[in-house]
């Protein structure tokens, strides 16, 4: 991609379901859940380079001994400084005890981080705090080991403000105003109502109290705790929690928005954000790996035992496009052979572009998550040729000879690599000119193989902002002097801001919203942008449920491709000598490539939660009022 684009976290959970011994003799180490965990979190750190965080419980300690362990990182590469961290104490120990070093007993006991459960989180600062005590786990401690909550999850919430508030109506008074902290309040007033309720059948038992601990333990229902905690939350959100004595559970939204996996044998229970990533760290086939069910909430009970139970009604699904998209790692089968799809899907339109001239065309991709998406693209532009080829044949039939037929075979399409990233390039003078000097020359490109009657396609996952493409790749592109530069998106336009866990809260940054607006400026029809909003102003301060996404008359008097001919436009600056064209992918296509991530709220303003019409409104409100603040 292009624009840079902060987005969603990363989660990695494991239980280990034998005792520690049992890893030492299989594994050759009893620090098993460890290594495991640093490949599960190294393997999503494509979801979050922020900040990263790990935190293991051990079972069956000593009073008195430390049973949970935490250890959380900001710093530039933040899951080696956490796991580096570990090692230091590790190792240290061990040099002290060089007896003990095969002593596992010994070492649950007095070695931190050692422990049958863990859980793990990689984070984007999507608010831009980027602070230690934003970085997950969170830890809501307490004397009980049942009432110790650790938390880490992949969400936002829309609402909460009302979140909040709810926690005040409770009696609470809550240090912070996230939606983490929130959230993890109210599960833990919820189990220290289920914990207070089990100790009062305790006592009718005849329990005393150290006794009761126990027997609270054992019955403890997570799933009616997630169920009266989560009954007012409006957003998507896959979240994930340890209880001190050793649950855990893993709660996905009713929509399905964000991505939950996980994998069950008798040795582990594993959960991540990222099914390729466990078939990779456990060397398992794709189809032992489950997804979680929207509304579900997977429950490991200290005991071992697992079970899947809804926590809320699953409404319809909307699992998030943009994950096949950009987000998630391009390895996972069903997301490779979908991202290639979006390149097939979107070659009719480049072949009118190029009013179907192959042969003088050269086509490339923005690395690096757009590759896959070039390979469908050249399969497109391959299966066409082959078909011009066989009706060449044909039609020449027994006349031609075999030098003719020869020819017509080795016709090929022109694919090659075009853009190449700076990956160490920084853009570090302060000066606005210079500035925008040394961001052209983020990308550097091949010579030598675009002629001048050449039409240049190069093909990027979505564009945003279209900064990196005004500012960088088409002022280098045209230094090779193509005939045209088309510029393809393998997504459609985003055109509406995201409040689910992706940093695109302000719509007047968006590309197509400032083609919009220019649109309707130029067509005279500058009205319209008042009406849409004083309706949005009239709804503030109304039930969610009760809002409606007006924005979308920002769009509505123009086709695709006018906005589209309007960001070409725009994108071209008075020194560029290339004609521009700028191809979207259609909304159609895109559901037709990923059928099952039908959350397309970015592209049509079709949110699945309430809370999204307010953002939206608000986001719209803010741009027309000046206001540089999020929408949420």
């Amino acid at each position: 991609m292009s624009d840079a684009i902060k987005h969603e976290c990363g989660i990695a959970l494991v239980r280990l379901k034998k005792p520690l011994q049992f890893y030492k003799d299989k594994y050759g180490s009893a620090f098993y859940g460890i290594n495991k965990m640093y490949l599960l979190m190294e393997k999503q750190h494509n979801r979050g380079q922020d900040g990263a965080g790990f935190a293991s419980v051990k079972f069956n300690v000593a009073p008195g001994t430390r049973y949970v362990s935490r250890v959380r990182s900001n710093q530039s590469q933040p899951i080696q400084d956490i796991f580096a961290q570990i090692n230091d104490r590790l190792n240290g120990v061990l040099e002290e005890n060089p007896d003990k070093k095969d002593d596992v007993a010994w070492q649950e006991e007095h070695m931190p981080y050692i422990g049958n459960l863990f859980l793990g989180h990689v984070r984007y600062g999507t608010f831009g705090k980027n602070s230690i005590e934003s970085v997950h786990p969170f830890l809501r401690q307490s004397n009980w080991r049942h009432q110790n909550l650790i938390v880490a999850g992949n969400f936002n919430m829309t609402n909460s403000k009302q979140l909040l508030e709810e926690l005040v109506e409770l009696g609470q008074h809550p240090k912070e105003f996230t939606d983490t902290v929130t959230v993890m309040e109210k599960i833990g007033h919820f189990l220290e109502e289920e914990v207070a309720s089990l100790y009062q059948q305790a006592k009718i038992k005849g329990f005393n109290k150290k006794d009761a601990s126990p027997f609270i333990e054992e019955h403890l229902d997570l799933q009616n705790v997630l169920s009266r905690s989560a009954k007012n939350w409006d957003g998507g959100y896959a979240l994930a929690g340890l209880v001190g004595h050793g649950d855990a559970f893993v709660l996905r939204d009713p929509n399905g928005i964000r991505p939950t996996y996980f994998y069950e044998d008798d040795e582990v229970v594993v959960v991540a954000s990222e099914r390729p990533v466990i078939q990779t760290v456990f060397n398992v086939k794709i189809e032992d790996v489950q997804e979680l069910e929207r509304g579900h909430a997977l429950i490991i009970k200290k005991n071992g035992k697992t079970s899947v139970e809804e926590v809320l009604a699953p409404r319809e699904k909307k699992s998030c496009s943009f994950e096949r998209i950009y987000f998630s790692r391009g390895s996972d089968a069903s997301i490779y052979e979908e991202r290639k799809n979006l390149g097939k899907l979107v070659f009719p339109k480049i072949l009118k572009s190029i009013n179907s001239d192959i042969s003088n065309t050269v086509f490339s991709y923005i690395p690096n998550t757009a590759e896959t998406s070039f390979y469908g693209m050249t399969e497109a532009a391959e299966d066409l040729l082959n078909e011009q080829k066989t009706a060449k044949i044909l039609a020449g039939g027994t006349k031609l000879s075999a030098k003719r037929v020869t020819e017509i075979l080795s016709e090929r399409a022109r694919f090659e690599k075009i853009a190449i990233k700076d990956a160490k390039l920084r853009t570090f003078i302060a000066d606005d000119s210079s500035r925008d000097d040394l961001v052209e020359h983020v990308y550097d490109i091949t010579y030598g193989v675009v002629k001048p009657t050449d039409n240049l396609v190069i093909i990027d996952d979505s564009i945003v902002r279209g900064t990196t493409l005004k500012k960088s790749i088409i002022k280098i592109l045209d230094r090779l002097a193509p005939k045209k530069i088309v510029v393809v998106s393998s997504a459609p336009q985003i055109r509406y801001p995201d409040c689910y866990g992706i940093d695109m809260a302000r719509i007047e940054a968006f590309i197509a919203f400032k083609a919009a607006i220019e649109l309707l400026k130029d067509t005279k029809q500058e009205s319209i942008i008042d009406t849409v909003y004083k309706k949005s102003k009239a709804q503030q301060g109304k039930k969610d449920e009760e809002i409606v996404n007006f924005v979308k008359g920002i769009y509505a008097p123009f086709a695709i491709e006018e906005v589209s001919a309007k960001i070409a436009e725009m994108l071209k600056t008075k020194d560029i000598k290339a004609d521009v064209d700028v191809i979207y992918q259609t909304v159609e296509n895109l559901h037709i490539a990923c059928p099952d991530n039908l959350g397309d709220w970015y592209f049509t303003g079709d949110y699945p939660t309430p809370g999204g019409n307010r953002v939206v409104n608000e986001a719209f409100i803010n741009f027309y009022e000046g206001n540089d603040k999020r929408a949420y």
